[in-house]
């Protein structure tokens, strides 16, 4: 750590001999060693405290990268079921004639309203053929079509 050698520790253990005392050096290198291994523990605690902070952002970084993926194939899968969903509102008459069918039961009795007065009237007369009424019905296009 500090790049101490064998000469340099010979040194400063003649020096802590001469300064301290034979009686208390040991417990002298007892306590400063004590106070190293906290230092180091401290150390060690700080670098692991930070390389998790790392591997938690790197973990954080990938789940917003796979969230906002997900927001987005959700999107594009929300716009494929609104266009098929618009399909189905718009669905082709029988036989793929291109005629619309109806959506509701609404413009089905209207369609039946519209057409209804052009079976039974013929130009304000009334049908004298003999007592039997020829009923026709009319498609989407306007067109009779009889039973």
């Amino acid at each position: 750590m500090f790049d101490i050698g064998f000469a340099e520790l010979v040194i400063i253990g003649v020096v802590a001999l001469l300064v301290i005392g034979p009686e208390r050096l040991p417990s002298t290198i007892r306590t400063a060693s004590l106070y190293l291994n906290r230092i180091r523990r401290g150390f060690n605690e700080i670098k692991q405290e930070v390389q998790q902070e790392l591997h938690n952002d790197a973990v954080m970084r990938d789940l917003r990268d796979t969230g906002e993926q997900l927001k987005q194939e959700t999107q594009a899968l929300g716009r494929e079921l609104s266009s098929g969903a618009g399909a189905l509102n718009n669905p082709v008459g029988p036989a793929g004639a291109g005629t619309p069918v109806p959506d509701t039961a609404a413009e089905t009795a209207q369609d039946a309203a519209q057409s209804a007065p052009a079976d039974t009237a013929h130009n304000g007369q009334a049908d004298t053929t003999g007592g039997s009424t020829s009923h026709a019905t009319s498609d989407a296009s306007g067109r009779k079509i009889p039973e």
